[in-house]
C-alpha cells in the first residue's frame, strides 16, 4: 500500500472581507496541516487613525485575532498568521479568515493549508 500524497489546499479571495478554506473530511487517517493566513492592504499618503484586522476561526473557534494600526503610509501593509492543526480521521477543518478595516483598501486575503 503506497504512503497518501501530503495534501494541499488554498483559497485566495482577492479583496473580500471573508476567506473560507474547507478541507473535507478523510475517512482513512488523521492528517496534521500547517495552515497559513496572509492579508495585505493599501494604506493612502496620509493615514489618520487607519487601522487593519484579521480574525481567524478554525472549525467555529475562534484561534487568534489581531487589530494594528496601519503604518506605511502610500504603499502596502499587511497581517499574517500561522499554525498547525491535526485533523482526525472523519473529520473536515475549516479555516475562516475574517477582514476589518478603517481608513485602508483591502487588497488580498489568502489561506494555504499544507499536509506535513
Amino acid at each position: 500500500m503506497s504512503e497518501a500524497k501530503p495534501e494541499r489546499w488554498a483559497i485566495d479571495a482577492g479583496d473580500s472581507a471573508e476567506a473560507l478554506l474547507d478541507i473535507p473530511p478523510d475517512a482513512q487517517r488523521d492528517r496534521r496541516f500547517e495552515v497559513a493566513i496572509a492579508l495585505a492592504v493599501r494604506c493612502p499618503a496620509e493615514l489618520d487613525g487607519a487601522w487593519l484586522e484579521l480574525q481567524v476561526l478554525a472549525n467555529g473557534n475562534q484561534q487568534w485575532r489581531r487589530r494594528i494600526a496601519a503604518s506605511n503610509p502610500g504603499h502596502s501593509d499587511g497581517l499574517d498568521y500561522r499554525f498547525a492543526r491535526t485533523v482526525p480521521v472523519g473529520e473536515p477543518l475549516r479555516v475562516l479568515a475574517k477582514v476589518a478595516v478603517r481608513g485602508v483598501r483591502r487588497e488580498r486575503v489568502v489561506i494555504e493549508a499544507e499536509e506535513v
